[in-house]
């Protein structure tokens, strides 16, 4: 796994032992596992973000997942709404629908890494609106990594479960 944070934007990449069109499949599955969850509602800290926003009197996790097999853009689940989704090219960008003094967004993608090999990549970011914004985004920044690290988890061990995909180590 390879970690690319900057200041406005946390990234994890994987390689993993399956082709990129099963990975995608599963990363774009509107569909939960077999324990009820997907990985882009219930990472857990998308679960304390959620929860966080309802306090607020933000929306936290209102939408349920759309009810057909891969996301579309316009789609809404948890909290995210679905800007774009690119299926020929494996990309989405989501969009949090939270209270925060800026735009949250979640981009994933899924590239071809060899035979039977591919990459999933997860970044974060967050564009601060304002003085509050950017107070928000350097408090921020240790906290946004371990949601990172926590989400690039949920999207993997999905990826698994869907998939049987395994990381590819070093080695």
């Amino acid at each position: 796994m390879r970690a690319f944070p900057t200041l406005q934007r946390s990234g994890r990449s994987t390689t993993l032992d399956r082709p990129a069109a099963d990975v995608w499949a599963a990363v774009a599955s509107a569909r939960p596992d077999a324990d009820g969850h997907v990985w882009y509602v219930d990472a857990p800290g998308f679960v304390v973000r959620g929860a966080i926003d309802r306090v607020a009197l933000g929306r936290g996790r209102r939408w349920p997942l759309p009810d057909r097999d891969l996301l579309r853009s316009g789609d809404r689940a948890g909290f995210w709404e679905v800007l774009e989704v690119d299926h020929d090219n494996r990309r989405m960008t989501m969009q949090a629908s939270v209270r925060a003094p800026g735009t949250v967004r979640m981009e994933v993608s899924v590239a071809d890494a060899g035979a039977d090999w591919s990459v999933a990549t997860l970044a974060i970011s967050f564009a601060p609106r304002g003085v509050l914004g950017w107070t928000y985004l350097l408090t921020d920044l240790p906290a946004r990594e371990v949601v990172m690290e926590l989400t690039q988890s949920a999207l993997l061990a999905d990826v698994a479960a869907a998939t049987g995909a395994r990381v590819r180590t070093a080695g």
